[in-house]
């Protein structure tokens, strides 16, 4: 009765450690770590029944057992896991199973004392050592490493106890109840279910070839078997022939998988492709860009961000959390001195499991000519994220090409535009400005020059440095404003005179061929030409009070 108790002692610990992990460290998926839990509660259950005498119940839990640690390594060495691509550690496992069922039926199936071994517990074993260790070295943590000893400890019980038993060979199992569940509790756990770039192995005709022979090795164990000295060893053969069946389905649906999918982003990109070919504004490209991704991930998307600057990229981020706008960039994502093409953002702590990707608007060979920055970013399942992480970082960049496309062509329009009012007013006498909306200064014709007394403008010259510095706020709130106006301030030359112009500015910001603003300025100083007039009683009330001033003492000449 003590041993009972010591087992449902050892069990429920574990299996608390389980859950309590899961609770604290927030996976990216529970899913497996829940299966743990129920693989870990059967085990219990059937040590339980052994210790009381009830051994068909034991033989049945511990039956339950494996279905469930099998599930549990395929939920860690799905796609998008640690192990990225589990197609090559499936064919070795199934190779692996086949030559372990070669070894016990023909070498030591009925050597003496050895015969007295499970089989089929010893076959599950060493599988089940064998994923522990891949994950090991896929991701060498505390979590991997202690799945890998508790592996070792059953594989150690399970061939101690039928040999010599007692409690010292029952020492395997209490390793395995209380490795497992501090695998569950360290912080490492939450990688073994983190989402990586996925980077399918191309295909190998040597391992189509390993696993049809893995395949068919039970089948050729039981011929010979029946030939020489009849069945003996069926239950070993049929449990070795139902792993390499389901090691090979779950093979073949990875490959349909990946194919599919694969389609999928092929269709999904020429779509978008064609789309941000064809757009002309920015709507357009979010437009196609959002198009594209809803196309990709119908259901695997939360939230979808696209920021064409780094200022809106800013406010996209602004609703993720403190810790998540810490960037956590996936390792090995870029080389030294060159850019990440997208990193991941931890989880906010929603508590829906959703991560968030970010991939910026930026290609290599158009870095210069994209200062602006900006991003695509998405949140959403950290499995369908990084099976579709690639594909998501081609999209960005063929929006980042539209994006500079759209602006180049507006860079040559403006010019153009330019060029044109250049050709056009450049022997007429009036003072025309063209100007960005930072006031920087696209183009002036000669009569401005001559207003102010140069002969040049320098290269990156503003409206702000010719005006007068008592009149430049004026200037500044006038421009802010939506909508045409007219403004009275005083431009000053380099002798430092001053001259009083009238500046009537058109807000064309919105126009796509000049996206500034376009002002006109007459000289009003006072006896500058003899018909030319002071400005009229009504605007001159809203004039600030020093420039009123200015216009009196020219009028009364002090």
């Amino acid at each position: 009765m003590s041993e009972a108790v010591q087992w449902i002692a050892l069990g429920a610990a574990s299996i608390t450690a389980v859950l309590v992990g899961v609770h604290r460290n927030r996976p990216a998926r529970v899913g497996p770590w829940l299966l743990l839990s129920g693989a870990l509660a059967s085990l219990a259950v059937g040590d339980v029944c052994y210790a009381l005498g009830a051994t068909t119940s034991a033989d049945l839990s511990y039956a339950i057992m494996f279905p469930l640690l099998a599930l549990c390594l395929l939920q860690l060495t799905r796609g998008g896991a640690v192990l990225v691509d589990r197609a090559r550690l499936i064919d070795l496992l199934a190779f692996t199973c086949s030559a372990l069922l070669v070894v016990w039926v023909f070498a030591l199936g009925g050597s003496g004392e050895v015969g007295a071994i499970s089989a089929a517990d010893v076959l599950g074993d060493l599988l089940l050592i064998a994923v522990a260790a891949r994950l090991t070295v896929a991701a060498p943590n505390w979590s991997a490493l202690l799945l890998l000893v508790g592996a070792l400890g059953l594989l150690g019980a399970d061939v101690a106890y039928p040999l010599a038993p007692g409690p010292l060979a029952e020492t395997g199992y209490t390793i395995l109840y209380v490795a497992w569940g501090a695998a569950a509790l360290h912080p490492s756990m939450a990688r073994l279910t983190a989402p990586h770039q996925a980077r399918p192995t191309p295909w190998r005709g040597r391992w189509a070839a390993l696993l049809a022979v893995s395949v068919a090795t039970p089948p050729v164990v039981l011929l010979i078997e029946a030939v020489t000295t009849g069945v003996t060893d069926g239950v070993v053969i049929a449990a070795a022939s139902v792993i390499t069946v389901v090691l090979t389905f779950t093979r073949l649906a990875d490959s349909l998988g990946q194919h599919s999918a694969a389609l999928t982003r092929e269709r999904g990109l020429r779509e978008a492709s064609a789309a941000l070919v064809a757009a002309a504004d920015l709507p357009a490209v979010d437009e196609a860009v959002r198009a594209a991704v809803h196309q990709l991930l119908p259901d695997g998307v939360h939230r979808v961000a696209f920021a064409t600057d780094d200022r809106q990229l800013a406010l996209a981020l602004a609703a993720q959390t403190a810790e998540a706008r810490r960037v956590h960039r996936v390792p090995g994502t870029a080389t030294a001195g060159h850019r990440e093409r997208s990193w991941w953002l931890p989880d906010p702590g929603t508590g829906d499991g959703a991560i968030t990707l970010v991939c910026p608007l930026w290609l290599e060979p158009l870095a210069v000519a994209r200062p602006s920055g900006g991003a695509l970013v998405l949140s959403g399942a950290p499995e369908l994220l990084g099976a579709t992480r690639d594909t998501l970082e081609v999209l960005a960049g063929q929006a980042a090409l539209a994006l500079d496309r759209i602006s180049l062509v507006d860079a040559v329009g403006r010019r153009d535009s330019d060029l044109y009012l250049r050709a056009v007013i450049r022997n007429t006498a009036d003072a025309m400005l063209v100007i960005d909306s930072d006031q920087h200064i696209r183009y002036a014709s000669p009569a401005v020059r001559r207003l102010v007394g140069v002969a040049e403008l320098a290269p990156l010259a503003t409206l702000h440095d010719l005006v007068h510095p008592d009149d430049r706020a004026q200037v500044h709130e006038a421009l802010r404003a939506e909508g045409d106006g007219v403004v009275f301030c005083a431009l000053l030359r380099p002798d430092g005179t001053q001259v009083f112009v009238e500046a009537t500015y058109r807000d064309l910001r919105e126009d796509r061929l000049v996206q500034g603003f376009v002002v006109t300025m007459r000289d009003v100083t006072d006896g500058h030409e003899p018909g030319e007039r002071l400005p009229r009683l009504d605007h001159v009330g809203e004039l600030p009070a020093r420039v009123n001033r200015r216009s009196a003492q020219h009028k009364f000449r002090y």
